[in-house]
């Protein structure tokens, strides 16, 4: 059972709508099968992917967790994630190219300045998409605050933890290269 709660101070508004996006087991990557982001002007200009479960640990007082499926695909110039629950139904889907980041959850479309605000209004927290790429492409690449483990990378494990800025958070991606 995945626990899941709100990861930054919310309404009650948006800890319902939070609560609904990582209902079951959120997710952060494209979940295979799932539909695409129409609407979006740019694809992927890689065809790097990767699918499977992710979850992230925010070691605030209380502590905060998010949970899914994913599916990840492109660069960290264009990309799209696609976030599930365990049972397949699709929480959001991100889109994100050169002067376009898209968040489309339900029936909504909203549109952010950068694929970090991208990420954060999906997840509650910052997580460095640029890095990340990089490490699941076994590059340790550096990210002020943040320690990738990729020591585990051949076993399609990702491990990375942000020691700052406060709170500490764990991030942690079990993950297929397709």
């Amino acid at each position: 059972m995945v626990q899941v709660s709100a990861l930054a101070p919310a309404t009650s508004v948006d800890r319902g709508r939070r609560t609904l996006l990582a209902a079951g087991g959120a997710a952060i990557l494209l979940m295979a099968g799932c539909a695409q982001l129409s609407g979006g002007s740019s694809a992927p200009t890689r065809s790097d992917s990767w699918s499977g479960r992710m979850s992230l640990r925010i070691e605030s007082e209380p502590v905060q967790t998010f949970a899914a499926l994913f599916e990840l695909r492109g660069s960290a110039e264009a990309g799209d994630l696609t976030l599930t629950t365990p049972i397949g139904s699709t929480l959001a889907q991100l889109h994100w190219a050169p002067g376009e980041a898209l968040l489309k959850d339900g029936s909504r479309t909203r549109r952010f300045d950068s694929v970090d605000a991208l990420i954060e209004a999906a997840t509650g927290a910052v997580i460095p998409v640029g890095a990340l790429f990089g490490w699941l492409a076994g590059r340790n690449d550096p990210v002020p605050g943040w320690k990738p483990d990729l020591g585990q990378l051949a076993n399609g494990r990702l491990q990375a933890v942000r020691e700052s800025p406060s709170p500490r958070a764990d991030l942690r991606i079990v993950f297929e290269r397709s």
